[in-house]
C-alpha cells in the first residue's frame, strides 16, 4: 500500500508504512501551503527540476532529517555544494532506493536555480513504492512519448499539471492522461498563482469521460492506493 498526501502545488509525500519521500518540497513562500518545513520528517526527497517553487524547502528538509535529495546530476550538485546530502542521476536511468525505485523521465520545461545557474535538464519522476507506481511529470507540455512511460510500466497515480501558461493546460494535460492511460489522475500546479489558475474540477471531469479516474486532492488530503 502506498499512502499519497498532497501538500499543494506539486508537492507530494509518499508514505510505504516505513520510509517518506517527498517530492518538489515548496512549502516556505508558497501561499496555498498548510505545513512548513519543519513539519516534514522525510528522508528522502526528490526533486523535478531546480526552479524555486521545485526546489523549495529541498535543501533545510534534508539538513534537518539526515535525509537524501535525489535529482538530475547537475541539480544534485548544486545542493550538494549547500551542505546537503544528494545522490546523482539523470534522464532514463532509474536507482533502487530503501524505499524502492526512482526513474527519471523527459520533460518539457526549464530548469535552473534561484540565482540563474543552469542545473540540468527538467524532468519527470517514476517512483516505484510500496507495490504502486506513481508518476510525477514535474513541469512539462504534452510530449507523446508519454505514451511509452505508460507501456512500460502500469501507472497506478500519473499527477499532471494543469496550470497552463508554464505547463500544460487541461486539454493537454487530458491527453497526456490518454497517452499513459493510469488508474487514477490528480491534477497539480495549478491556483497557486493567479497566472496558473484553473479548474480542476472541470480537468477531473474531462478524463473521466474518457473512461480514466480521477481525483481532485484537497491540501493536505491523503489517498491510499
Amino acid at each position: 500500500m502506498l499512502n499519497i498526501t498532497y501538500l499543494s502545488h506539486s508537492c507530494f509525500l509518499l508514505d510505504d508504512g516505513e520510509n517518506q519521500l517527498i517530492i518538489d518540497p515548496f512549502l516556505t513562500g508558497n501561499p496555498t501551503a498548510t505545513v512548513g518545513p519543519d513539519d516534514i520528517k522525510a528522508k528522502f526527497i526528490a526533486l523535478t527540476h531546480a526552479h524555486g517553487d521545485h526546489l523549495g524547502d529541498a535543501v533545510p528538509i534534508a539538513k534537518a532529517n539526515n535525509g537524501l535529495i535525489i535529482a538530475v546530476n547537475e541539480l544534485a550538485d548544486f545542493v550538494a555544494g549547500q551542505g546537503a546530502n544528494a545522490h546523482n542521476m539523470h534522464i532514463g536511468g532509474s536507482y533502487e532506493f530503501p524505499f524502492g525505485t526512482i526513474k527519471f523521465t523527459i520533460a518539457h520545461h526549464g530548469s535552473a536555480s534561484p540565482d540563474g545557474q543552469y542545473m540540468g535538464e527538467p524532468a519527470g519522476i517514476v517512483v516505484k513504492m510500496g507495490g504502486k507506481t506513481f508518476y510525477h511529470t514535474g513541469d512539462t507540455g504534452l510530449f507523446s512519448d508519454m505514451k511509452l512511460i505508460g507501456e512500460m510500466d502500469d501507472i497506478d497515480v500519473m499527477a499532471l499539471p494543469i496550470g497552463d501558461n508554464f505547463t500544460m493546460g487541461i486539454k493537454d494535460a487530458m491527453m497526456a492522461a490518454r497517452f499513459a492511460e493510469p488508474n487514477l489522475v490528480i491534477p497539480m500546479h495549478y491556483n497557486t498563482f493567479p497566472v496558473i489558475e484553473a479548474d480542476p474540477y472541470e480537468f477531473s471531469k474531462k478524463v473521466e469521460a474518457i473512461g480514466i479516474a480521477s481525483k481532485v486532492m484537497e491540501i493536505g488530503e491523503t489517498i491510499s492506493v
